[in-house]
């Protein structure tokens, strides 16, 4: 097999350098001679034959451009000679029939996590402190401070002594010793691993304290969605209970947040503190009783002991980031056989990002359970295409810069390798957001490609886990679920040890199938599910909570 270029699919005409090939390289593919004009880096594409212009460029079997200029046999594709074209899509036509992977391995496993009343099972045990408005952020930041250095949760500072040092030598006139002081990564990691050593409550794994613009100020739409955002948090297994802070006058009232919980769970019964500073008297008076109440709360969450449960209560999520040309041929198809299995053992998974899966819809709609999942998903497409529309903007435009220089040409290009994160199986659910998922299987949730909004998203509907591939890397964590990140490539995983989890690129090597990499990637996520293994982006605090605002992102 030839290792350094890749077909994807029989009916595609472009090939993938799997490796920088230099100009003049003669790349022989089933028994075809290509003689390279120019340089091809790894990730990128060229030619399998001549385009005429307006001809069809075809990967994964489907349509991801079009040519705007003649292109020759072995020429690589770039965005001044090609440009983004998806096909277009209509209502399911026939029943669809899938065969699941055999997975007898797990079907007796089991993880073991936090068993919620309402049937949920967690895989963190987390305290959560909102605003329902911007102008609480102050006063969160400040519980902040009080809860976690007093009771044990605070973050190391593990900078903290370097700028100390730094100001001393300043002072001291020795400035030509600084560069000296450069602080090891060794030493951060080390500091880091002491994270919630002397914590007080030794069965809660912290409290997470979430800040965001909005509640107020904005369209209705965006404070009633912001209300149906922490209501999905607040009702999240990994979520023992939450202290809310309300100003009073803002749009995200506290009787839209009650019924948004009611939604969710007609029967919550969590601890559930909500304070009104505009009715408090004072603000000192709100801050103190804050505390007690949610000191209180601490005590009852630290009751919570990890008991054994299915796989069958796993939601993971599934996302990509920082994409490069290798995304949708390791990382992306490997979580999906994840998912895949996750699926045949009656777990849920959550596939999102709509602006990704443009030129791929037809796919999805035909693995549709029934008509009316794939219709809710041509509806919820095409809405959020007019909204671009509105503002003259497009899913073409969602690629980023970094994506284009790693071989993401187009956005249909980058679509049908973020698709393949969904696997084979059949979608069970269309989710509009903020709505939470319930149904077993594959759901699609409606949100931006935009790394934290989504993940943000995807947690507020029930995601216990998130698996997240990159190829050029990105730190994006999430306060109350553990992110997996897994790289695309290994010499990313190498280069940027400290934020990846897995690294995928034994597929682009051929030393793993994509099969093996799944079956790998959900061992891994029984431990990470069981507390058995802290994320790396657990480690370093990193906790992104972004609400989406219902106007145009990608």
């Amino acid at each position: 097999m030839n290792r350094s270029v890749l077909q994807l699919d029989p009916r595609d005409n472009v090939l993938i350098a799997l490796t920088s090939l230099p100009a003049g390289e003669l790349v022989e593919f089933q028994g075809q001679v290509y003689t390279l004009p120019k340089n091809v880096p790894a990730k990128h594409k060229f030619a399998m034959r001549r385009l005429d212009t307006g001809g069809d460029v075809m990967m994964y079997g489907v349509l991801v451009g079009r040519a705007v200029k003649p292109i020759a046999a072995g020429e690589l594709l770039t965005t001044s000679n090609i440009q983004h074209e998806a096909a277009s899509f209509h209502e399911q036509s026939n029943e669809f029939q899938w065969t699941p992977p055999n997975v007898s391995r797990w079907q007796h496993q089991t993880f073991l996590g936090y068993r919620r009343s309402d049937g949920q099972v967690g895989t963190r045990n987390y305290w959560l402190v909102v605003p329902l408005v911007f102008c609480e952020n102050k006063n969160i930041q400040v519980l902040k401070q009080a809860l976690e250095e007093e009771l044990g949760f605070a973050a190391p500072q593990v900078y903290r002594s370097q700028v100390a040092e730094l100001a001393t030598l300043y002072r001291e006139g020795q400035t030509e010793r600084i560069d000296a002081l450069a602080q090891p990564a060794e030493v951060v990691l080390a500091q880091r691993s002491r994270l919630f050593e002397n914590r007080l409550f030794k069965n809660v794994d912290g409290i997470r304290f979430l800040l965001h613009e909005g509640g107020c100020g904005g369209t209705r739409e965006d404070s009633n969605n912001l209300c149906g955002l922490i209501a999905g948090y607040i009702h999240h297994p990994n979520v023992a209970g939450a202290t809310v802070l309300s100003l009073g006058c803002q749009h995200a009232q506290i009787p839209i947040l009650r019924e948004e919980i009611r939604k969710r769970n007609p029967k919550f019964d969590k601890p559930l503190f909500i304070l009104e500073q505009q009715r408090s008297g004072s603000e000192a008076a709100m801050m103190s009783d804050a505390i007690r109440q949610t000191f209180l709360g601490l005590v009852e969450a630290n009751k919570a002991r990890r008991t054994p449960a299915p796989l069958a209560d796993l939601c993971v999520g599934l996302k990509c980031g920082g994409s490069d040309g290798f995304s949708g041929i390791s990382a992306n198809p490997t979580i999906g056989h994840t998912a895949d299995l996750l699926a045949a053992l009656g777990g849920r998974t959550i596939l999102s990002e709509f602006p990704e899966l443009c030129g791929v819809e037809q796919e999805l709609i035909n693995r549709g359970k029934n008509k009316s999942v794939g219709n809710r998903f041509i509806q919820l497409m095409r809405d959020y295409a007019a909204r671009a529309a509105a503002v003259r903007s497009g899913f073409d435009m969602n690629p980023s810069p970094g994506n284009m220089r790693d071989g993401l040409l187009t956005d249909a290009m980058k679509s049908a390798g973020a698709a393949k994160k969904g696997g084979t199986s059949p979608v069970t659910a269309v989710l509009d957001y903020p709505e939470y998922s319930t149904e077993p299987g594959l759901n699609l949730q409606c949100t931006p490609g935009n790394d934290v909004e989504c993940v943000t998203a995807q947690v507020g509907a029930g995601a216990n886990v998130v698996l997240f591939t990159t190829g050029l890397g990105t730190p994006t964590g999430n306060p109350v679920a553990p992110v997996v990140k897994l790289s695309t490539n290994s010499d990313l995983a190498q280069r940027m040890h400290d934020i990846i989890d897995i690294d995928t690129g034994a597929v682009v090597a051929g030393e793993k199938t994509i099969e093996q990499m799944g079956e790998s990637i959900l061992d891994r996520v029984i431990q990470v599910a069981s507390g058995e293994v802290r994320t790396k982006a657990e480690q370093k605090a990193q906790e992104d909570f972004i609400p989406w605002k219902r106007g145009v992102s990608l």
